[in-house]
């Protein structure tokens, strides 16, 4: 289901209906009221009035929905639009269960449904845990972590990532961690942006040769490097994919009581 879509076409319904009333009905229900106004000599009560001037549901309804639609529709499109974690693809950066900010304008302002960009703010850099279409199926949104650029050239082997023939650094932290039995805990450095991943040591993981990310095209993977979907399995994610960076987590709920005592910042 395309929620941008529905939102579009309730925001239209709305206020056409809105429009109609201001336009046709309104005053057609005005001149109702002065016709009946000149026909008594008595003239009308409280109740009379009322029903005379009584509104149609729909446009009430279209009255009342039609202001909150629009800035819930202009938010969502141009601002910040909220997403859940379904999966554990990007711990430990980001848990199942996670809701989260994805700023829209960071990497330019782009009409919902359409996707087209109209203004151009920025472009993802290496390091940004962005959120994308899925491009074999653009309904279905993914979070992963930018790792090469349009022109990197991106290696994969031994569980060691290499970007334009440089080791990308990372320390290994704990080899039990207790949230995560049976991985490695390491910090990685991938640009200016230092973030923990997983690796798992029994776990040969994909090997992806040295290649080149086309122009206008990024190459993603998930902190959690051997239990992810990401660009090692399917490819790259093509720039009219991208829907913007997450930058924070606002609340955290598994199923029981909602929790904001993990609300943070998303590096």
């Amino acid at each position: 289901m395309d929620f941008s879509l529905l939102l579009v076409v309730a925001v239209a319904a709305t206020g056409l209906i809105w429009l109609l009333d201001i336009v046709w009905l309104r005053p057609a229900r005005r001149q109702r009221l002065a016709a009946v106004e000149a026909g008594t000599t008595e003239g009308l009560d409280e109740t009379a009035r009322e029903r005379a001037m009584k509104e149609p549901w729909p446009v009430d309804y279209a009255r009342s929905f039609f202001p909150v639609l629009l800035v819930v529709l202009l938010l969502r499109s141009f601002l910040v639009e909220p997403f859940q974690i379904p999966s554990g693809s990007m711990r430990p950066t980001l848990e199942v269960g996670d809701f989260i900010l994805v700023n829209k304008y960071a990497y330019g302002l782009r009409l919902p449904v359409t996707h087209t960009r109209v203004l151009e703010l920025g472009e993802p850099e290496r390091g940004d845990v962005m959120v994308f279409r899925f491009p074999s199926e653009p309904s279905v949104n993914f979070i992963k972590r930018v790792v090469g650029l349009p022109g990197d050239t991106v290696r994969y082997e031994d569980k060691q990532l290499y970007v334009n023939g440089e080791l990308v650094p990372k320390q290994l932290l704990d080899e039990t961690p207790s949230s995560a039995p049976g991985e490695w805990l390491l910090e990685e450095r991938l640009g200016e942006v230092s973030h923990r991943i997983y690796n798992n040591p029994r776990d040969p993981g994909p090997r992806v040769r040295e290649i080149v990310v086309p122009d206008g095209h990024y190459f993603t993977m998930g902190d959690n490097r051997d239990h992810s979907n990401d660009s090692r399995y399917w490819g790259f994610v093509p720039e009219e994919n991208v829907v913007g960076r997450a930058f924070a987590v606002w609340m955290h709920w598994d199923g029981g009581l909602p929790s904001f005592t993990q609300v943070r910042r998303i590096h």
